[in-house]
């Protein structure tokens, strides 16, 4: 007799490997508790030579202003924006994987929640910069918040989006570093239990807030982490979206758009997961975490960057769509000659962004290719870039030919310090993060133990036999009643 089989497709394992509760703890303490390898020292040492560069570039421009960029007649905006609103993408990625994923029950976040929340308060650290020190006169920074009304009848410009972003990045900032530090309690605790030296015990005694693992700070962690993640949730659609009202409310031809919100969001999840990835990939190698941070972890977020990169592909499209629609000279112009056009001076940048956001993704709708380490840390790297040109394209495009062929600007190029000042924020981005890879846990200790009996491979191979045996128990039985009868 035969025996139909119907199931359903079940995962694989979350957890590589034959692991306990204490063997996770151990895996994932070990970086914490050694002393830094020779490549941490030498990423570290890089950072910190970056960020010095970075510190130089912006005392130039405070002490001389912003003349020391190479701003324009048109070009208020260069790549100080540029840059703001690419950091303030890469930041998207952890509080997406972290919120969304939690309320949304999705066990495999836990391998990479930790490293991308953390990502995420860099990058805007990153982003914030832009912003203030391209104000020149930054003494005077205090006025872009609502402060009480004592030095005369000034008030902040509650109509600009520019005052939104201030109250958007601010209060991102704050909730992401609340989930994250809140998602650390548990695990300074592991980490304050096992100090052998005397420093250690007191560093994580205090970061732990004196978490005892009760069932009542258990409950009150869950209960913060869902309050946290629904307060995230809407931010990751506002933020993103507040940053495209820069341009959006604007009059000028290529950015009064009402498509940019939703393809922002779109671009900022795309950037932020490439960023992920990058940081993943190479943070699995240096750590030796590959049974916690695994292929399939890998493959998931390559689905997320094919699907994001497809809709920031029918984004481009639509514009292209629009201006043509419309029939507006000055939107023609500013996508057809300026953008499209091979020959205008920045042609080259819309074809490099639509070669790497939109084409270059597509290879990962082959399963070979997403579970392939090489090519997604190639294609991260990519993104990234072509993430990078997206906003470039939009700012610099839009700007550099104005109304009046009188006032044109020459070819936009950016100066030594304004390299310097991305650069420095490269340097401040990777020295948060070495710092972080070596005195916390990069993956959450408690949130894998919770997925380690439904989700390790031990389990897996564990109940697949248990499953097995009751099949050929059930066959038997089937071959025994058939014979009886």
């Amino acid at each position: 007799m035969s025996l139909l089989r119907y199931e359903s497709q079940v995962r694989p394992p979350i957890v590589d490997g034959n692991k306990d509760y204490h063997q996770v703890t151990e895996d994932i303490c070990r970086p914490v508790e050694t002393k830094p390898s020779k490549l941490w020292w030498v990423g570290f040492i890089i950072s910190l030579g970056l960020l010095g560069f970075g510190f130089v570039s912006v005392t130039m421009e405070v002490i001389y202003g912003t003349g020391q960029w190479n701003l324009g007649k048109t070009i208020g905006w260069g790549w100080d924006i540029t840059n703001f609103v690419w950091w303030v993408g890469i930041g998207h990625a952890g509080t997406l994987i972290s919120a969304i994923l939690l309320l949304f029950r999705q066990g495999w976040r836990t391998g990479v929640n930790r490293a991308a929340e953390a990502m995420t308060i860099f990058a805007v650290m990153c982003a914030g910069q832009f912003p203030i020190w391209h104000m020149g006169r930054v003494w005077n920074g205090f006025f872009v918040l609502p402060y009480p009304n004592t030095r005369g009848p000034l008030w902040v410009n509650f109509n600009s989006p520019l005052l939104w972003d201030v109250f958007a990045i601010s209060t991102y900032f704050t909730v992401s570093l609340l989930f994250w530090y809140s998602g650390l309690l548990p695990d300074m605790a592991t980490l304050r239990d096992r100090a052998k030296e005397k420093w250690r015990k007191a560093f994580y005694g205090v970061a732990a807030f004196g978490w005892t693992g009760s069932t009542k700070h258990w409950q009150r962690h869950e209960a913060l982490s869902l309050v946290l993640a629904g307060l995230s949730t809407p931010l990751v659609l506002s933020v993103h979206t507040i940053v495209s009202f820069d341009f959006a409310t604007s009059v000028i031809p290529g950015w009064h758009t009402t498509i940019f919100p939703p393809y922002f969001v779109a671009g900022a999840v795309f950037s932020g997961f490439a960023m992920v990835q990058t940081l993943l990939l190479i943070t699995r190698k240096v750590l030796a975490l590959e049974d916690y941070i695994t292929i399939e972890h890998i493959e998931v977020m390559n689905k997320v960057i094919v699907l994001t990169g497809s809709i920031v592909g029918i984004a481009y499209l639509t514009e292209l769509f629009m201006a043509w629609y419309s029939a507006v000279p000055g939107e023609q112009y500013a996508f057809f000659e300026n953008r499209l056009n091979l020959n205008s001076p920045y042609g080259w940048s819309y074809w490099l962004m639509m070669g790497c956001n939109v084409l270059s993704p597509q290879i990962f709708w082959f399963r070979k290719m997403r579970r392939n380490l090489l090519v997604t840390f190639f294609m991260s790297i990519l993104v990234n870039i072509g993430m990078w040109f997206e906003r470039f394209v939009i700012i610099v495009t839009s700007l550099y030919r104005d109304y009046l062929p009188s006032s044109w600007s020459t070819y936009y190029t950016p100066t030594i310090w304004e390299i310097g000042f991305y650069l420095g924020t490269f340097g401040l981005f990777f020295t948060c993060y070495f710092l972080f890879s070596k005195y916390f846990p990069v993956i959450a200790i408690a949130e894998i133990k919770h997925i380690l009996k439904k989700n390790g491979d031990n389990y897996k191979s564990q109940m697949d036999k248990v499953e097995n045996e009751s099949i050929e128990k059930f066959a038997d039985d089937e071959l025994h009643h058939g014979d009886h009868h």
